[in-house]
């Protein structure tokens, strides 16, 4: 059993959130116009996490097969739950448990920059049927700007950030996150390397702003929430990766003022008071043909 993403890096609420409101069929269009996978009947998606992408994939082909694989056993047990209709299963990127020319379409986000490229590109060219597409979605830019009454930090909240901040740099580097980041051009060019031909590049932007009228109250709600419970995660995390320096007690308060600032949030959006705090993630997509 392998539980190290989901313990020390992103928590599955964390991810599933978060990824939930960036794949919503609000978006969808936009997607299905990038990835051109329309007549595609069997996609994989590596590195799934806790579904949520799978599961857009399924809304938006549903004529297609989706397979979703993940190192972390948490986070398969979770999507399998969520989506039984999908195959989710532990796998790893680096040494796919598929036959060669099995899948239509492999399909990734956020996943390139933790893995070797030549292990990344290479394993999902010979499982990739001959013609079939290799979609990379790197999302690493964007803009976030956070409400006065989040970003406001007690002396409390700042002596126990400035207490762990090392402990996260530590664990990165032990479990190699962000070992390869490569960059919009340098993307291209690897995946041209590994033996990909026609590749095209295309960006989308996708803006979680709460104040923004094209969003419904629930689509807000949802933003905000999903901001609250990365925080309470990362509040949560700090008793897995810094057990030595913090007390159940400190991450209980710290987890207080948390929820005390985002219920703050939704109240100031229930009264109309708008504060425009954003985020904005500009997604590249890399696509490839074998």
């Amino acid at each position: 059993m392998n539980t190290i993403w989901s313990t020390y890096i992103q928590k599955i609420d964390t991810l599933y959130l978060t990824r939930t409101l960036r794949f919503s069929d609000i978006f969808k269009e936009k997607y299905q116009k990038a990835f051109k996978i329309d007549n595609k009947r069997k996609i994989l998606e590596i590195g799934c996490g806790p579904g949520a992408l799978s599961q857009a994939l399924y809304r938006w082909y549903p004529n297609a097969e989706i397979v979703g694989i993940d190192r972390d056993s948490n986070f398969i047990d979770f999507a399998s739950k969520q989506a039984p209709q999908i195959v989710f299963m532990e796998d790893d990127a680096t040494g796919l448990s598929f036959q060669d020319k099995t899948f239509d379409v492999t399909i990734s986000y956020t996943v390139q920059e933790h893995i070797e490229p030549a292990k990344f590109f290479g394993e999902q060219y010979r499982v990739l049927k001959d013609d079939g597409v290799c979609l990379v979605l790197s999302a690493r830019r964007g803009i976030n700007v956070l409400a006065p009454c989040i970003s406001e930090q007690t002396e409390f909240e700042k002596e126990i950030w400035n207490r762990t901040e090392k402990y996260y740099s530590e664990i990165n580097k032990k479990y190699s996150v962000c070992a390869y980041p490569l960059n919009e051009a340098e993307l291209p060019l690897t995946m041209e390397l590994h033996g990909f031909k026609n590749v095209t590049i295309d960006y989308i932007t996708i803006n979680l702003t709460p104040d923004n009228p094209i969003y419904s109250k629930q689509m807000a709600y949802d933003m905000i929430n999903a901001n609250r419970k990365t925080a309470l995660d990362g509040a949560e995390s700090l008793l897995d990766i810094a057990s030595d320096v913090v007390t159940v007690d400190e991450v209980n308060e710290l987890k207080r003022i948390i929820n005390k600032k985002y219920d703050k949030r939704i109240e100031l959006y229930d009264n109309g008071i708008k504060q425009w705090d954003t985020s904005v993630s500009l997604t590249m997509i890399l696509r490839g043909t074998k």
